[in-house]
């Protein structure tokens, strides 16, 4: 098999487990405006964003020799949920002979779940299976930790140049691992020269943190959100996201673990029930930012994504609730980058007068001026 899945931030993991296990990896292109428009031409016009743009990059890795698309079906009633259906059907019709392996949750579907397993075990036994497995999870862990410390600590670090080079150099060392003991060794590596670089933190009311939430596949691939991470840090912000693809998979493929039902729960007050995709988890995450005092949230959804828009409905009452700016941006074809600039620009301008205006405020109270 020549296998290729969708590209959604890093494709260092599946890249790995796939090589692993023996199989001839197309790494997926990061999507591009090509993409994109691959991707709209041979879509229905009504479906959700994600859709389009996974489309175009499944047609790109075909060009590149793929025969072999795996990827994961959708969370509740959310239409991602029929991906694999739609694309696989889509694709046929093209007349391209692609096979499609299609994981639903463990919990969902235990029988098929395994039977896709076999398929791509091959000839590893099944203890083999759980040791590749368990590499590329730790991998995904390993490598989202530098990500996070990178999109806390980039802001501050005056040498962005010197930073890129680091991070090339981080992952051409996770390329080589085989071994739980070389993930180890990489991320002391990683860690090491992250932490050699010139940092200079700021406090008090020089410091913003802003949350990023919405659908996961916007809110990990930087190839379609403008890079936002990246682009929050240069202006000065720290950043955290809602998603990552450790916490993913601990939530989808590690049976009888969840980590957030705590953060379900913070949502109970706005959304009582799981509407599909992850619209309840990200209000409980507004919340969660909120107690661990960021200064502002961007809300991405993705043209055509009904759980999403139920959460942008509401996200007024939850900023007024929560004395926390929220800033929405609906995610398409269409979206330029000057508009996503300038409206980011203007967002941090206003974060940063109310929280300088509240700074001020507290030192008035306080020395009594």
């Amino acid at each position: 098999m020549k296998i290729t899945f969708p590209h959604m931030g890093s494709p260092l993991i599946y890249t790995k487990l796939f090589e692993l296990l023996g199989h001839e990896v197309i790494v997926p292109p990061k999507p591009t405006q090509k993409t994109i428009n691959l991707g709209v031409k041979y879509s229905p016009e009504f479906a959700c964003f994600p859709l389009k743009v996974l489309l175009g990059t499944y047609l790109e890795a075909i060009e590149m020799g793929a025969d072999t698309i795996v990827s994961s079906g959708g969370n509740g009633p959310c239409r991602a949920g029929y991906y694999g259906e739609v694309h696989q059907r889509l694709i046929r019709n093209m007349g391209l002979d692609i096979d499609f392996i299609i994981f639903d949750e463990l919990k969902r579907d235990y029988k098929g779940f395994i039977n896709k397993l076999k398929k791509l075990k091959g000839q590893h036994s099944w203890f083999d299976l759980y040791k590749i497995v368990k590499t590329a999870y730790k991998m995904a862990v390993s490598t989202d930790k530098v990500k996070k410390f990178i999109e806390h600590k980039r802001p501050y670090i005056s040498d962005k140049k010197k930073l890129n080079k680091v991070k090339l150099a981080i992952e051409d060392q996770y390329r080589e691992i085989k071994t739980e003991q070389d993930i180890v060794r990489v991320e002391e590596y990683a860690f090491k020269i992250l932490k050699g670089l010139d940092i200079e933190e700021k406090t008090g009311a020089e410091k913003l943190k802003i949350g990023i939430v919405g659908e996961i596949y916007v809110v990990m691939e930087a190839g379609i959100n403008f890079n936002l991470a990246e682009l929050l840090n240069d202006f000065g912000v720290e950043v955290e996201m809602s998603h990552y693809i450790s916490e993913w998979i601990q939530e989808n493929l590690i049976p009888f673990v969840s980590h957030e039902k705590e953060i379900m729960k913070k949502a109970e007050d706005y959304i009582e029930t799981i509407i599909g995709g992850h619209a309840k988890q990200n209000v409980g995450h507004i919340v969660d930012y909120k107690e661990r005092g960021f200064d502002g949230i961007v809300h991405l959804k993705p043209f055509g994504c009904l759980p999403e828009l139920v959460t942008q409905s509401i996200l007024d009452k939850i900023s007024d609730d929560l004395d926390l700016p929220i800033l929405s941006l609906s995610i398409d074809e269409q979206m330029a980058t000057a508009n996503v600039m300038t409206r980011i620009e203007a967002f941090i301008d206003m974060i940063k007068q109310k929280k300088y205006k509240r700074s001020s405020d507290h030192e008035r109270h306080v020395f009594g001026y």
